[in-house]
């Protein structure tokens, strides 16, 4: 991708983005956003996926204001109720359990900030876990992978043996939708 000496800056300090926004070819930084994230209780999930996106770009462009910033943030939705990270591994089975034998949606939020530019768009795709022991919650649990991904999982890795279908963009799943960030650079 041709992006003219454009300076760009990861506002997440996701190893999982990390190497997939390698794949852009696009030189950039990374500069974790460690905001509180306020969500607003008016907005739909996708609204919310992309003001939060949005809320953590604007915070490190305010301070790279001629830095084309990228934000995301990702969210687990089971029958229209987000699920977040887990707590603990207690919230973690909770969750894991909801999740097994059912489908559920995951949505990733984008944000493009810069100083002149300011962009925000979704991914939706649709995730059936196939049904799940306690015995196998518990052991994927210990691999500590479901602790710092929302709905406790990642399909990426260990949490793959349990997804039985998926629909949509695999991408938008790990929590950088390629594809469509692809075709939202290359016009800047």
């Amino acid at each position: 991708m041709n992006n003219n000496n454009k300076k760009f800056i990861l506002a997440s300090k996701s190893p999982r983005r990390i190497e997939l926004l390698k794949v852009l070819d696009i030189d950039f930084t990374v500069i974790p956003s460690n905001i509180c994230e306020e969500i607003k209780k008016e907005l739909t999930n996708e609204e919310v996926v992309m003001d939060l996106a949005l809320q953590k770009a604007e915070d490190i462009s305010s301070r790279n204001p001629d830095a084309y910033v990228l934000g995301f943030d990702t969210l687990v939705i089971l029958d229209g109720i987000p699920i977040g990270k887990p707590k603990d591994k207690d919230d973690a089975f909770r969750m894991l359990r909801s999740l097994s034998g059912k489908t559920h949606t995951v949505l990733t939020g984008c944000a493009i900030v810069s100083n002149i530019y300011r962009d925000t768009f979704y991914s939706s795709a649709d995730v059936t876990f196939n049904e799940m022991s306690d015995e196998e919650i518990n052991e994927y649990i210990d691999t500590e992978e479901p602790m710092d991904k929302a709905g406790a999982y990642g399909i990426q890795a260990y949490g793959s043996k349990f997804i039985k279908e998926v629909k949509g963009d695999y991408f938008t799943i790990v929590g950088l939708p390629i594809a469509k960030l692809y075709n939202k650079l290359k016009v800047l």
